[in-house]
């Protein structure tokens, strides 16, 4: 399975779950809070990163659900 980050991106009056490079969303949800929870769900199973962005537009919250590299390098 490819590795498609999950972004949750405000979309008029509600949320949108969107992975990277698509041109539409996965999901729609009247709540920022349904919309991570979907795009959590997502991201866990492609092992990939949660994007949360704010009503502005910029990135708020990251979380990562990849196989990172554990001690860290460098």
């Amino acid at each position: 399975m490819s590795r498609k980050d999950q972004h949750v991106v405000p979309n008029g009056e509600g949320w949108s779950v969107r992975s990277a490079g698509a041109s539409r969303a996965s999901g729609t949800y009247k709540t920022q809070e349904e919309a991570i929870k979907r795009a959590r769900d997502l991201a866990k199973n492609q092992k990939s990163e949660l994007y949360v962005h704010g009503r502005d537009g910029r990135i708020r919250e990251r979380s990562s659900f990849g196989r990172d590299t554990y001690p860290p390098k460098g």
